[in-house]
């Protein structure tokens, strides 16, 4: 709304001073055409905004000038704005969102702690690109017009229609009733029903999305964390293998990120870490720590210590003799 970018403009020049057109355009994500719009509706308005000429020039405040905002004290502020700064802000596709939330939070603390904790939040890293062995780390994407929708149904308490691609399936038009939304490591998911039945979506599956007038068949009050419990619980037992596993710790966190579900992590003798995972069937499972060469054991089930022994014989007899 041009309410909120007016808003969102007063602020940034608040805080940074200073800026040209063309940064307010970016910040804001609109055209430098619309900022100058913006400028001329701010002065208009009484807002002591005006341009700077010149190789530095640019738009400014008089100095002085402040919004009254009221509110947060350090520490609240410090957590908003360290939780700001890592890649959780894309979710749900709330991004712009968070960063015009964000400039209000420094703007309405006391001038004493407006920089100390702009400058203490930036000691902090949340979840970052790559970790400490240089992999990148890969987040879904969704569309997002799709992630739109999906919020405005689950909001508003109305059916959605969703263009939805399962796993080796062609992609169907479906009707559901949304429940609620859940991110998990970088994976977000609809919690749904379609026709009464339990129903749970990966947004990155979800192609396109439409929000219908029609209400949602839903409870007005809903236990989001204890539904997500039980759906994983019978998610994991539908199926899956279980696998009781050595693992080197440099290799953990790569095990971890081809596994299912993690059920019970423990030291080992050796200074190696015992886990016990869930891998999609014993496919899977022979897949995944054949990765992780001699850096993993796994100690069962016995058909999965089978079907890697015999393969890495067969390589083994392979390479074994030069023709």
């Amino acid at each position: 709304m041009r309410a909120d970018r007016l808003v969102s403009l007063v602020l940034l020049l608040r805080q940074r001073g200073r800026l040209t057109a063309d940064t307010l355009a970016r910040e804001l994500e609109v055209s430098t055409r619309t900022v100058l719009r913006d400028i001329e509706a701010l002065s208009a308005a009484g807002v002591p905004v005006y341009a700077e000429r010149g190789r530095h020039g640019g738009f400014a405040l008089l100095p002085g000038f402040r919004t009254e905002l009221t509110g947060l004290n350090h520490e609240e502020a410090l957590a908003l704005l360290t939780a700001g700064s890592g890649r959780g802000e894309q979710v749900f596709g709330l991004g712009s969102a968070l960063a015009s939330a964000m400039r209000k939070v420094v703007d309405a603390l006391p001038e004493d702690h407006r920089t100390t904790a702009s400058d203490a939040a930036q000691r902090f890293l949340v979840e970052p690109e790559t970790d400490l062995l240089s992999r990148r780390l890969v987040t879904e994407e969704v569309p997002g017009t799709t992630m739109i929708e999906v919020r405005r149904a689950v909001l508003a308490g109305h059916k959605l229609r969703i263009h939805y691609a399962a796993t080796d399936q062609p992609a169907q038009w479906r009707t559901v009733d949304p429940i609620g939304l859940v991110t998990v490591r970088d994976r977000s998911y609809l919690l749904a029903t379609r026709a009464g039945a339990d129903r749970t979506y990966r947004l990155s599956r979800v192609l396109a999305a439409e929000a219908l007038t029609e209400p949602a068949q839903r409870p007005n009050r809903v236990d989001l964390n204890r539904i997500w419990r039980e759906r994983c619980a019978r998610f994991l037992s539908s199926g899956h293998i279980a696998a009781l596993v050595r693992v080197d710790p440099k290799r953990r966190e790569e095990l971890l990120s081809t596994a299912v579900a993690v059920r019970a992590v423990e030291p080992d003798a050796d200074g190696w870490v015992r886990l016990e995972v869930t891998f999609q069937d014993l496919r899977h499972a022979e897949w995944a720590l054949w990765q992780l060469g001699t850096d993993a054991e796994a100690l069962a089930p016995e058909p999965l210590r089978t079907s890697l022994r015999d393969r890495a014989a067969a390589l083994a007899a392979r390479y074994g003799d030069r023709p």
